[in-house]
C-alpha cells in the first residue's frame, strides 16, 4: 500500500523573487517531487497557499499519511482553521515534517506550545552532523554533509526533543539542532532545518534521502478510528 504524502508549499516567493525563482523555478516541490517520483511506495500531492484552504481540505488531510510543510514569509496568511485541522490530524496519527522556516508555521507552533524563535543570518557554510546514526531517518546518511544555507543558531525556542538526529555547525561558530523528532498524540513529527529558498539544498541527494527516510518513519503506525460514544463498559460481572 502506498504512503500518501502531501507537500504544502507557499509557492509565492519562488514565482516573484528572482533569486528564489532562479534556484527553484518550479518551487521547492520541483526537486522533491522529481526525487520522490522514483519511489513506487510514495504517492505525492502538492498544494500551495493560493488554493482554497491552502489546498488542505478535510478530505485531503483525512487521506494523508504524512504532511510536509514549507513556509517562509507568509505564515500569518494561513487560516487558523487550517492550522487547527492539521494539528487535529497529527494528534490522530498523521506524520508531520516541517521544513526550514516552518519552525514558525502555525501548525508547528500549535503542536509545540512554544515560540520557535532562533538566531539567523544570511548564508554560511553549514556542516550537518549525523549525531544519531542508528535512527531510521539517518539510514544511508554519512557522518556529515557540507553545503551552503541560511544560518539558524541556538537558542532554539522548542521543547526538548524526543531525539536529536542532526546538529548543524556554521562557519562563524553557531550550532543548531537541525533535525529533531517529537510525538504528539498518535502522530510523529520531524523538524528539519536545511532548505532556504535561495540555496539549492533540495538538489543534494543526501538531503532528499533524509526527507524520504523521514516519510517512512513518520507514516502512521495504525489506522485511526474515532472513539465510540459507548465510553463505559457494561456494569456487570459475568459469573461462571
Amino acid at each position: 500500500m502506498s504512503i500518501k504524502v502531501t507537500f504544502y508549499n507557499e509557492y509565492l516567493e519562488e514565482r516573484d523573487w528572482e533569486a528564489a525563482k532562479k534556484v527553484y523555478p518550479e518551487g521547492q516541490q520541483g526537486p522533491i517531487r522529481e526525487y520522490l517520483a522514483k519511489n513506487p511506495d510514495i504517492e505525492l500531492t502538492v498544494v500551495t497557499m493560493e488554493m482554497p484552504d491552502c489546498g488542505l481540505t478535510d478530505e485531503l488531510l483525512n487521506n494523508t499519511d504524512v504532511l510536509m510543510w514549507w513556509g517562509h514569509g507568509h505564515h500569518g496568511k494561513v487560516p487558523d482553521e487550517v492550522s487547527l485541522r492539521v494539528k487535529k490530524r497529527v494528534l490522530q496519527g498523521m506524520g508531520f515534517i516541517p521544513l526550514h522556516s516552518s519552525h514558525v508555521s502555525k501548525p508547528f507552533l500549535a503542536l509545540m506550545g512554544t515560540d520557535g524563535r532562533l538566531h539567523w543570518c544570511e548564508d554560511q557554510k553549514e556542516i550537518l552532523w549525523t549525531v544519531t546514526p542508528s535512527h531510521p531517518i539517518a539510514k544511508g546518511i554519512p557522518e556529515y554533509i557540507e553545503f551552503e544555507d541560511e544560518m539558524y543558531g541556538e537558542p532554539f525556542g522548542i521543547p526538548n526533543p524526543d531525539e536529536v538526529i542532526f546538529i548543524g555547525w556554521f562557519n562563524r561558530g553557531n550550532v543548531f539542532r537541525s533535525g529533531v523528532t517529537y510525538r504528539r498524540g498518535n502522530g510523529k513529527i520531524f523538524y528539519f532545518q536545511p532548505g532556504h529558498n535561495t540555496n539549492p539544498v533540495y538538489y543534494n541527494p543526501y538531503i532528499l534521502k533524509i526527507i524520504e527516510n523521514a516519510i517512512y518513519w513518520a507514516k502512521p503506525d495504525f489506522k485511526y478510528e474515532p472513539r465510540s460514544d459507548d465510553f463505559f463498559p457494561p456494569d456487570k460481572i459475568i459469573k461462571d
